[in-house]
């Protein structure tokens, strides 16, 4: 057994919440790990859906790739998200590429046993219903942003759900995204050029309203002031505490 999966493990990862003891050893019995480098495709849209992943560790991005070369990335997924299952599901082609956005650790099911877990496992489907579910929201809200706010509303609306979602507080009060989130992924996120984004990102930090490292990880120090950018698309995210 990997030091990565135990029962304990298990509990934390939220399609596998709750389920007994006996569950949770054959669940391990069954899981495979593999670990990916950065920039490498873990999926790829339109194939055969043969294996559902579970994010051990790291950071994805689901990405649909279009004709002209550019790419739409329509989900981050960190720890504990789930990617690939759909097409297990309703047995369609891949509906879009998965991509490693950091070394990035994975469990993973073949489609016979994940679907044998789901007919056997009540806890786990309930559990697979709750994730869905939770995605709908998102991107309904996603899309909400995408119709009716200007650029600079989509990015602020993308950086605040993606610091709420993942962000760690830090000692002066902000919230620091803990993963590369370079100026051509912020523009994939939003519909935008890279050079539109990074007219953007200079003019917030001039303002303050966040920062940037070197290694592109985003620190959000004024959230008062993006939220006025982006009003009513999501209700007030569940900032942590520190």
């Amino acid at each position: 057994m990997t030091p990565l999966l135990d029962a304990a493990a298990l509990e934390t990862i939220p399609l596998f919440h709750g389920l007994t003891a006996s569950e949770q050893r054959h669940l391990l019995d069954l899981l495979g790990v593999r670990t990916f480098p950065a920039g490498v495709d873990i999926l790829t849209a339109e194939e055969p859906g043969d294996v559902a992943y579970i994010v051990l560790n790291g950071t994805v991005k689901v990405q649909v790739d279009r004709s002209d070369g550019t790419s739409v990335i329509i989900a981050i997924l960190r720890a504990g998200e789930v990617a690939g299952e759909m097409s297990l599901i309703d047995q369609l082609g891949r509906s879009a590429t998965v991509v490693a956005m950091e070394e990035t650790t994975l469990a993973w099911l073949t489609h016979t046993d994940f679907w044998n877990c789901l007919r056997s496992m009540p806890t786990m489907t309930f559990n697979l219903a709750g994730i869905h579910s939770r995605r709908l929201r998102l991107s309904n809200a996603h899309v909400v942003a995408l119709a009716t706010l200007d650029i600079e509303g989509r990015l602020a609306d993308q950086l605040l759900a993606l610091g709420a979602e993942y962000g760690e507080a830090t000692a002066d009060g902000g919230y620091r995204i803990p993963f590369r989130l370079t100026q051509g992924d912020l523009a994939a996120l939003v519909g935008a050029s890279r050079v539109r984004v990074n007219q953007i990102l200079v003019s917030w930090k001039q303002n303050n309203f966040l920062s940037v490292d070197r290694r592109h990880i985003v620190t959000l120090i004024n959230r008062g002031a993006l939220a006025e950018l982006a009003p009513g698309i999501r209700s007030e995210p569940p900032w942590r505490e520190v």
